[in-house]
């Protein structure tokens, strides 16, 4: 078993490298030309639950930077753990969702090329929108695999209360949170930010976002049973 102040080491090492691999995926986005159009839109950036799981995550990587710094700081860890049990299972659903759907239906989840002044008989149909590898593993698989690290390495697992009554309550919370403002954004913004909600009613888009929800609660339970602790 390492000493806690090795552990503190490579902790810190691996918080500090997730923090800046997700920082650079975030401010490569305003170098996209994409990105004039998405910020023009209400909500900007934050419409996406990617950027929101991202947020979440980095958020979590800089408390715990934090916690190895003043490893015995209870209140710091409190925090580290409650953000954690939102990041964790919010990026993992999100890269479930994003790699499964980016390789079988790109069209569902991709934006397409926005045409200025092309004819409406254009006989080409738009491309889609795709971002650069390297931005593109910062912000849909460095959130994910930095949770998942971290947890299995420098965190225990949450109780069963934890797992059956706080986990559950957060994720609801948020997929409110979520739902609320992705669908008011809309209304300004005459669509939505991923084109798998744009093209559904509204009671398929309930059943997508309680449908996320559960698997995000699932993901969740399914982790911290593996963890190496149990």
């Amino acid at each position: 078993m390492p000493s806690r102040q090795t552990a503190a080491a490579l902790g810190l090492i691996l918080h500090a490298a997730a923090a800046g691999v997700m920082a650079y995926g975030f401010l490569s986005i305003k170098s996209l030309p994409i990105d004039d159009w998405i910020s023009s839109q209400k909500g900007g950036h934050y419409q996406y639950l990617t950027i929101q799981g991202l947020a979440a995550a980095w958020l979590t990587m800089i408390v715990s930077i934090l916690c190895d710094i003043l490893s015995p700081n209870t209140v710091l860890r409190r925090i580290k753990r409650a953000l954690l049990m939102i990041a964790l299972p919010l990026t993992v659903v999100i890269s479930i969702v994003y790699w499964s759907l980016l390789l079988l239906f790109p069209n569902l989840i991709l934006q397409k090329e926005i045409l200025e002044n092309e004819p409406s008989s254009a006989p080409a149909a738009p491309n889609l929108v795709r971002i650069p590898l390297q931005v593109d593993l910062s912000l849909h698989a460095a959130p994910f695999i930095s949770m998942v690290a971290d947890f299995a390495l420098f965190e225990k697992e949450y109780t069963q209360r934890q797992v059956r009554y706080t986990a559950p309550f957060l994720i609801l919370v948020f997929g409110i949170w979520y739902a609320s403002c992705v669908e008011y954004c809309a209304i300004f913004n005459g669509a939505f930010p991923y084109p798998f909600l744009t093209e559904n009613p509204l009671e398929i888009r309930i059943g997508i976002y309680s449908t996320v929800a559960l698997l995000a609660w699932g993901c969740f339970r399914a982790i911290n049973s593996l963890h190496p602790q149990n």
